[in-house]
This record gives C-alpha cells, structure tokens and sequence, in this order.
C-alpha cells in the first residue's frame, strides 16, 4: 500500500493533457483509486517519519494537499494540479522545519526547509547569518548534503534587506526570503517499491539543517 502505482502516474499524466472539469468529472473514478493510492502512500511515510522525528501531521489524508487549485490569484486558470503533494509538519515549538513531498510524471521530489517564514523568524536566520555565516555554510557545503540537495533555494530579494548592509560579506544569503532544498526523483525511482525508504533517508540527511535552524530560532524561549 506504501507503493506509488503505475495507474496513478497515468492518471496525473492524462490529467495534464486534459485539465478540464469536464475530462475529469468524466474520470472521477480513476481519480478516486490515484487518490486512495496518494493517501496510502502519505500514511505509510508519516508511520516510518513518526518512527525517526516527532511528527504533529495525523494522517496521511491530512498531509495530502487538495488537487483543486486555487485559480483566484493567478493566470493560469487550469482547474487542477498535476501532482499529488504535501507536507508534515514537525511537532512542538522547539523543532522547526516542515518536510514536503511532490509527485508528478517527470517532476517528483522531496524536500523541505522554510518556504514562508514569518517576519520575526526571518529576522532571527538573518542576524544569525549576519553574526556568523559559517556553521549554516558548513552544512550547505557538507559533501553529502550538496549531493543529496544541490545548492539553497527560495526567492531572493534584488538588493539588501532592511537593516542589513549591501557590503556584508554574507548578502549571498542574507537575501533569501526563503531557506529550502529538494532531492529530485525518477519515474521508475517514484514506481519502485522501496522508494518510500528513499524518501524517508532524503529527509533524514535534512536533520543538521533543521537543528541548526531549530536552535537559532528557540534559543530564548523556555
């Protein structure tokens, strides 16, 4: 049941070439076996991370995002995502960092970080890099960290940040709004059965990362 089926990548795949309401309605019962499929898979990933972290995320259903896109904000106005994904979240105030997962046809990875940190917590990571860069450049440089992730990611402001100089020997990072990395995954890697076990020692070697960011971000609070 932790396995990601075949017929569900052929779904995702068909539902790309046809994302309409109309296709879809016409299909709702291949999207209900893709979409029991998605749900077993989550639940089996949040038993094994809830056997390595402290997992607040119940159930695969509630980590599982909706397929229905919100269209309100955007120009893309396909009703659907082409993906199943989600999230869990690590549970109590002093372990920070959320773990994510994207399944699609020659588009899957896993990964995770701070996609939307709040202002008071960016501020934190940012006058940490400022105080001192180093221990945050020691794990991104780390040899198997670069290899399972590659480099930083997240959307960076054009100049400095309010109250930072431009001049700063860290403005590289202190420019990121946001602080994630992801491990991309093939097809055939997504349709094997052990690719959960993969998914979960991806997320493991995240964990000096999310110490490093866990400290940083509740070292006054008791």
């Amino acid at each position: 049941m932790s396995t990601i089926h075949k017929s569900t990548f052929n779904f995702l795949s068909s539902l790309k070439d046809n994302n309409n309401r109309e296709w879809f309605e016409e299909h709702k019962d291949e999207y209900k076996k893709a979409h029991k499929n998605a749900i077993a898979f989550a639940n089996a990933l949040v038993t094994e991370m809830k056997k390595v972290d402290y997992i607040d995320t119940v159930s695969g259903k509630k980590a599982l995002f909706r397929i229905y896109r919100d269209m309100r904000f955007t120009k893309d106005k396909t009703p659907y995502k082409t993906s199943f994904s989600g999230s869990l979240r690590r549970a109590t105030s002093t372990l920070r960092g959320g773990y994510y997962f994207h399944l699609e046809p020659g588009n899957s990875y896993v990964g995770g970080g701070f996609y939307g940190p709040n202002s008071d917590d960016l501020l934190r990571i940012r006058e940490s890099i400022a105080h001192d860069a180093q221990p945050l450049r020691s794990i991104l440089n780390d040899a198997d960290f670069k290899e399972t992730f590659g480099k930083l990611q997240g959307d960076q402001l054009k100049t400095s940040p309010r109250g930072f100089s431009i001049d700063h020997p860290d403005i590289d990072l202190l420019r990121y709004k946001q602080f994630y990395v992801k491990h991309a995954f093939s097809d055939e890697k997504v349709l094997d059965e052990d690719f959960i076990f993969e998914v979960v020692k991806t997320f493991l070697a995240l964990r000096p990362y999310f110490n490093y960011m866990s400290e940083i971000l509740t070292k006054d609070q008791k």
